[in-house]
């Protein structure tokens, strides 16, 4: 081969690279070991996950950390439909990821031969999924096909992209293209709109401002705005520890009745940055989010401003440009009572919170009260409920996890070392339940093969509690909630991580100083006892 020419999958590593990409999660297979003939010469890192569902969580976990989009390497068939759950809550969550996956040869492609790992229609399927799925049809196409990928994943709301290569392609060698980063222009608003809203929000005499995931970039500038016009600024999950420590923050649910109080008496709400879903506005669905009747909505998604909400004033923007653009326009004007709306909203939202939630909240506490610079990643358990419902996390990016959305169990443990990967200065504190750790237990090993620094905090409640809760709740009797679980210290172990039991919950913070202090991966166990019936 002349120094002109390089296979499909050594260009693509060199591709990647051009993009910044210094990590890649994936398993290697038969269908996609020429995709990896140039990675070990690369500076690129490759993690290897125990599944490839953790190869796409891993990527989630990295990307929302890193602000970068995480990639994915999977073999076709079983290795793209394992990735599918992470791809749906990355679509749900805004979250930007890049899977490349084999395919088999061209000449196969819907002809159905029982090829190993052949689907009927493998790009037809993701395509419903995929913000972008293409097939890689044409070896002199690979640097347009990936400069597209990116282009997709860096200018509109992002979400998963899929790459797919037939194993015939892989190898074929093709001319060395320019390796150049894509670029991407994203929605800004023009003057006009921007100023027609910094005339609502000068107007205004009790506004509101609510951030989604999408805001999380434009913090300084929300920031400024909301000390400007005297706005509380409530936070969704996914925007949590924006404006930490400051007066006008509200970390609370919408789903809460004093944050619902606070929107419903605005007279103008400003939402940044969200898709005001269900899952962070109606977490009970009660139907009892009010009207909003004054709102100018902002996001980066033309057909997300279409759905939800009427807004008054609709914004096609990222919210870092759009804040930045109402604050040229915005004349001085002293805030007026922000700051005690703000900090009654956070009283009344603690107090709605039952005794139970309390207690799981003050583990969650005593956490960041251990680890003030940790991350903590969440999976669906009722901790993490608690901690969605009210939680004043230290800075943005500092605790996310997949129980709103799509709503993922197994989630946590592999996005963790994701997280873990992308900043390898900070520990990651991975809160799971007894049940959700079991999707993804053997990722207990791939944070051993990465030296990541987890700390796997298991809440132990002999099962799925929230879910018998649930049961009991509408009269019905119990079942399949009770699964058995494994010795969780046994377990970790087999693959070589400490782990401790704890008698007691007080005995967290100093459990947790010491993990720490080991550094690489832990586990810790908190058993929640229950009582006859549900729940102690």
């Amino acid at each position: 081969m002349t120094e002109t020419m390089r296979t499909v999958g050594e260009v693509l590593v060199d591709l990647l690279e051009a993009n910044g990409v210094e990590v890649v999660f994936g398993i290697p297979g038969v269908h996609t070991v020429e995709l990896y003939r140039g990675l070990a010469a690369s500076k690129i890192r490759h993690v290897t996950p125990r599944h490839e569902q953790g190869a796409g969580f891993m990527a989630d976990g990295y990307a929302r950390v890193s602000g970068k989009p995480g990639v994915a390497l999977v073999i076709t068939g079983p290795g793209l439909t394992n990735t599918i759950t992470a791809m749906a809550q990355a679509r749900q969550d805004s979250i930007p990821m890049l899977v490349i996956s084999g395919v088999n040869r061209r000449d196969s492609l819907g002809h159905g031969r029982g090829l190993l790992h052949e689907l009927p229609d493998q790009h037809g399927m993701i395509k419903t999924l995929a913000l972008y799925s293409q097939t890689l049809l044409n070896p002199a196409d690979l640097a347009s096909v990936v400069e597209r990928a990116f282009a997709i994943l860096t200018s509109g709301r992002p979400g998963p992209v899929h790459i797919e290569i037939p194993t015939d392609v892989m190898s074929a060698s093709i001319a060395i293209p320019a390796l150049r980063k894509a670029t991407a222009t994203r929605p800004r608003a023009d003057a006009e709109t921007l100023q027609k809203a910094a005339i609502l929000c000068g107007d205004a005499q009790r506004p509101v401002i609510i951030c989604g995931g999408g805001a999380i970039t434009a913090e300084a500038e929300i920031k400024e705005l909301a000390e400007r016009i005297g706005a509380p600024v409530v936070m969704t999950v996914n925007a949590r520890g924006m404006l930490a420590g400051h007066s006008l923050r509200v970390p609370a649910s919408p789903s809460l009745k004093a944050v619902r109080s606070l929107i419903s008496d605005a007279d103008l709400v400003i939402a940044l940055g969200t898709e005001m879903g269900q899952t962070d506005y109606d977490m009970y669905a009660d139907g009892g989010f009010p009207i909003l009747g004054n709102l100018i909505r902002t996001d980066i998604d033309a057909a997300q401003l279409a759905r939800g909400p009427h807004a008054a004033l609709s914004i096609l923007s990222g919210a870092k440009a759009a804040t930045a653009g109402m604050l040229v326009f915005l004349t001085a004007k002293p805030a007026v009572k922000g700051k005690e709306r703000a900090a009654a909203t956070r009283k009344a939202a603690l107090a709605e919170l039952t005794a139970k939630m309390r207690t799981e909240m003050a583990v969650i506490d005593a956490i960041y009260h251990a680890l003030p610079d940790c991350t903590i990643v969440g999976d669906s358990t009722q901790a993490v409920y608690a901690g969605n419902l009210y939680c004043d996390a230290p800075r943005a990016k500092s605790w996310f996890n997949s129980a709103t959305g799509f709503g993922a169990l197994g989630y946590a443990p592999p996005a963790s070392v994701g997280a873990a990967v992308a900043d390898p200065g900070r520990p990651v504190v991975c809160l799971v339940g007894d049940g959700g750790i079991q999707f993804s237990l053997a990722e207990l090993g791939s944070a051993a093969d990465a030296g990541a620094d987890v700390i796997f905090l298991v809440w132990n409640n002999d099962g799925y509690q929230e879910i018998e809760s649930y049961m009991v709740e509408a009269g019905i009797t119990p079942e399949g909630v009770r699964p058995s679980a494994p010795d969780f210290l046994l377990a970790a172990g087999a693959y070589g991580v400490p782990a401790v039991r704890l008698s007691k919950a007080g005995d967290l913070v100093a459990a947790l100083v010491e993990a720490r202090k080991r550094g690489g991966p832990s586990l810790i166990e908190i058993h929640q006892t229950r009582t006859a019936g549900v729940t102690a």
